[in-house]
């Protein structure tokens, strides 16, 4: 049975299990801080005043370079919030959280304001009349008024615990700090306009992010998203270090003080980069590499832009792997592999990836960046960001010209092998999605964002989803606490896995694959692994080696054989199927494609009948963030054995006919 309680809290109980200690020692590369010292920042890093990134709004001419449709879909946009209200985000709905769970109605409302405030900073710029400040000094004033600038799910980390904000400790989440970023643009933008309405508006950028962002972060240690104190740090680090990195370099006008800020960034980022896989796997998966993989390359662009090109670290190749990462778990259109709490449709952000690739000298990654940028047709419209705003969108602005005209290239890559993170991919046909295609995992269950997943696997046919991991659900308050696991979404019996004497795996550290190995030829692809150690003691199972081959053009197999100490229940296997399954005869399933999907061949599982009963379940889908993946409906293929052995083999074939 799925269980759909009422969330729970705890955030911060389950952070300390997410982000604890690293099992096993890392390679302490120390890219950042232990080349560039704060005595060599003094000397690379340019003068607050010197340091001139993108045109100010006074620059006009320069703005009036941007394509025409952007800079009139700007003004259009800025044009509905002129005269507009500032809602106002009340206690009692930042309360919501602890109250019920509910995350989303506060954060639409804070959202919401620094995604206005953005909208009217860019038209001022692109029109430069000052029919759009007084606005903007209505949404700075605003937000400099709330007293949280992050958001509830986040709160826990305040000495006081969850609840209401305590405003004698200030603390930095993701969206405080990306509202200071955004308020330090802002401030670079537009300072001069600003002041002549009154110097107190800058006065008050400058003391709100001092004290809630710069002044914080200089003076602690503890706050386990730098990773100081020995904690495993996940996507937060780069994320808060861009913004936080932003802010010191726009805002700070004490150079030491400056130099101090930046120093720290960079220890903190080297806890990041001395963590990571050197085969540049995002054990967050694709939809959280926007902030982890991408939310680093913010940073490194900052920096190299900062210190005229002298801070860089981009031919380094733990660099250049991260920033591949993204185009090998690409499948088709806007499907990506997507384990973990990555969503399966992405909208991935063209304007990142063809930067970084151009800084690490990647023709295919910038040529995936120019794909994704015609396929999202950027350039028709204004340019949307997402949270705080403007520390993507100005990049994205000022190189639009050059990446809509920049050659795409789809990365259609035969197939990948990602040694640390023990994630493989590959297709049937090099640069084509038809046929089928096939993804699979080892790894461990204390990963980032982790589902109970140790050996799932996903297939995919003429670049449309099969068999599927279903992602996650919208975040509430029970997702990162100690009851995450009651969360449907997060078992194993709802993943392409078995379920062994009526037992699921089990999360954290110590269940984890054994034995993994992969092998790639012209005809097949193999990936093997053991994953008797994902299960508990009471799942009583020796060993259960599974086996997933790819043949190219034809099949994918999937061969398992395991040992059980003892033999209660039956075994039970789960299929994940987005396509409707219909069981046509004893051992036969046929997968129907939904309504309207003309370009797909059909597809069915092959298994043994003399082995195996299904049965077929459809589950609704409620949930919006699911629902953009999947639909109004998933489907869950159970076999059953038809015996209790102690010992056993089987094979199932999902094939094209």
């Amino acid at each position: 049975m799925r269980m759909r309680n009422l969330p729970a809290l705890g955030l911060w109980f389950w952070a300390l299990i997410i982000f604890s200690p690293l099992a096993a020692a890392q390679e302490k590369l120390d890219l950042l801080s232990g080349v560039y010292t704060p005595e060599k920042l003094k000397e690379i890093i340019l003068p607050l005043q010197d340091w001139h990134p993108f045109p100010k709004a006074a620059e006009h001419e320069e703005w009036q370079k941007l394509p025409e449709k952007i800079r009139a879909a700007y003004i259009r946009q800025a044009e509905k919030h002129l005269n507009g209200e500032w809602v106002t985000p009340k206690a009692s709905i930042f309360l919501d959280f602890v109250r019920n769970g509910n995350r989303s109605r506060y954060e639409a409302i804070s959202f919401g304001r620094r995604a206005k405030l953005a909208e009217l900073v860019i038209a001022e710029c692109i029109e430069a009349k000052g029919r759009f400040l007084d606005d903007i000094l209505n949404g700075i004033w605003t937000i400099c008024e709330e007293t949280y600038w992050g958001v509830p799910a986040h709160i826990g980390a305040q000495k006081k615990g969850s609840g209401l904000p305590d405003v004698t400790e200030p603390t930095v989440d993701l969206f405080a700090a990306e509202t200071g970023m955004l308020l330090a643009w802002i401030d670079y933008l537009l300072g001069d306009q600003l002041h002549r309405i009154s110097p107190r508006v800058r006065e008050r950028i400058d003391h709100e992010v001092q004290r809630r962002i710069l002044s914080v972060n200089l003076v602690r240690d503890d706050f386990w998203w730098m990773g100081l104190q020995g904690q495993k740090v996940n996507n937060w680090n780069p994320w808060i270090c861009s913004n936080w990195l932003t802010a010191a370099l726009l805002l700070e006008k004490e150079p030491d003080r400056r130099i101090q800020s930046i120093s720290k960034v960079l220890k903190c980022l080297d806890q990041f980069l001395n963590s990571y896989p050197k085969d540049g796997g995002c054990d967050e998966g694709p939809g959280y590499w926007d902030r982890a993989g991408a939310s680093l390359y913010d940073c490194l662009e900052l920096l190299h832009g900062a210190s005229n090109g002298q801070l860089n670290i981009f031919d380094h190749p733990l660099a250049r792997e991260i920033g591949r990462y993204i185009g090998r778990v690409y499948i088709s259109g806007r499907y990506y592999i997507n384990f973990a709490d990555a969503a399966a449709k992405l909208n991935a952000n063209a304007s990142v990836i063809y930067r970084f690739g151009k800084s690490i000298r990647d023709q295919d990654m910038m040529g995936f960046g120019a794909f994704l940028a015609k396929q999202q047709n950027l350039g028709e419209d204004y340019v949307r960001g997402s949270f705080g705003w403007l520390g993507r969108v100005l990049p994205t602005l000022f190189l639009i010209s050059e990446l809509t005209n920049a050659p795409p290239k789809e990365p259609l890559t035969r197939d990948f092998w990602l040694p640390e993170l023990q994630v493989m991919g590959a297709r049937s046909f090099e640069g084509s999605a038809k046929g089928l295609y096939l993804a699979a995992k080892g790894g461990h269950n204390a990963e980032s964002h982790n589902h109970n997943d140790v050996g799932n696997f996903i297939v995919y046919a003429d670049g449309h989803p099969v068999l599927v991991d279903v992602g996650v659900e919208a975040y509430t308050a029970k997702t990162f606490s100690n009851r995450r696991y009651e969360i449907w979404t997060m078992q194993s019996a709802y993943h392409n896995l078995p379920t062994i004497n009526g037992v699921m795996q089990k999360e954290g550290r110590d269940f984890r694959a054994t034995d993994v190995a992969y092998k790639s030829g012209t005809k097949a692809v193999s990936f093997s692994l053991d994953i008797a150690k994902a299960y508990p003691e009471e799942a009583l199972v020796q060993t259960w080696k599974r086996a997933l081959t790819l043949e190219r053009g034809k099949q994918v197999i999937l061969r398992d054989s395991y040992v059980l100490k003892s033999a209660g229940k039956p075994v039970q296997m789960t299929l994940m199927s987005w396509l409707k399954p219909e069981l046509t005869a004893e051992g036969k399933i046929k997968l129907e494609n939904p309504d309207g999907l003309k370009d797909t061949k059909p597809v069915v599982i092959l298994y043994d009948k003399s082995l195996w009963s299904a049965a077929l379940e459809t589950i609704p889908i409620e949930d919006g963030q699911l629902r953009s993946s999947w639909g109004e409906r998933i489907y869950r293929i159970l076999l059953t054995a038809k015996q209790t052995l102690l010992r056993g083999e089987s094979s199932i074939r999902v094939t094209q006919y």
